[in-house]
């Protein structure tokens, strides 16, 4: 799809509306799901302690949840990662996003790396349907050469995503640059950018760049700049 076609709703399925604040509350997260029944978002992005209750606000709806692994610092143990996952799934999460372990890409721990990968997937796809994994690589603290590696690990394990960063890292968040060079390294993984997303313009520049997915707690002024955008443009068209 050309993004001069991509109406409002489309642009709404394209987005991980998230909230992965530590202190974040029950109406928060009630807030945060309505507000992604509203817009149609793609999921609601959410840390594990809320995925049970977030699940059953969105029950029947086209909104999933997606709920996070090794957060943000990506540090925990193989089988802690693989038993958060398990739970998260069981607990109604349909999407997981795992932070890799950096210290294995920067160092370049290849089998470290892959068994990681492999026992995390082995967790999504013990249920049908199975549930994707988006590997978050944390881009910003990375050099091209680390990024490379982390890609083609993950491609070779056989991820469904690779994500940009958590929007935690202070070396910062997601960049056009390194999105178009993830779709360069694994061409067989669809990516997930995410961290400082903040408005319609650099949404739509992360999916011209190859983004497959936009993860962003500003998801309903996007889509409302979106909407103005269209507006102004239909009324200086007829004009």
């Amino acid at each position: 799809m050309h993004l001069i076609d991509m109406n409002d709703k489309q642009l709404a399925r394209l987005i991980d509306h998230t909230l992965l604040k530590p202190q974040a509350l029950r109406q928060d997260i009630n807030s945060l799901c309505q507000q992604a029944l509203e817009f149609e978002f793609c999921t609601v992005c959410i840390n594990p302690r809320w995925v049970s209750y977030a699940a059953d606000l969105v029950h029947g709806s086209c909104v999933g949840v997606a709920s996070v692994v090794g957060f943000p610092l990506g540090a925990d143990s193989t089988k802690i990662k693989a038993a958060q996952t398990k739970e998260a799934i069981f607990d109604g999460a349909g999407e997981i996003d795992m932070v890799a372990d950096l210290s294995a890409i920067i160092d370049q721990d290849q089998a470290y790396l892959q068994r990681q990968f492999h026992a995390v997937l082995k967790a999504c796809r013990s249920v049908r349907p199975a549930v994707p994994l988006k590997v978050i690589i944390e881009s910003a603290a990375l050099t091209d050469t680390q990024i490379q590696f982390a890609c083609q690990v993950a491609q070779a394990a056989g991820v469904d995503y690779i994500k940009t960063s958590t929007g935690f890292h202070p070396a910062g968040g997601a960049s056009l640059e390194h999105v178009q060079l993830i779709k360069q390294e694994a061409p067989r993984c669809r990516i997930k950018a995410a961290g400082g997303i903040g408005n319609a313009d650099q949404a739509l520049a992360f999916i011209q760049a190859g983004a497959h997915r936009i993860g962003t707690s500003a998801g309903v002024a996007i889509i409302q700049e979106f909407r103005t955008s269209r507006a102004d443009s239909v009324s200086n068209t007829q004009a």
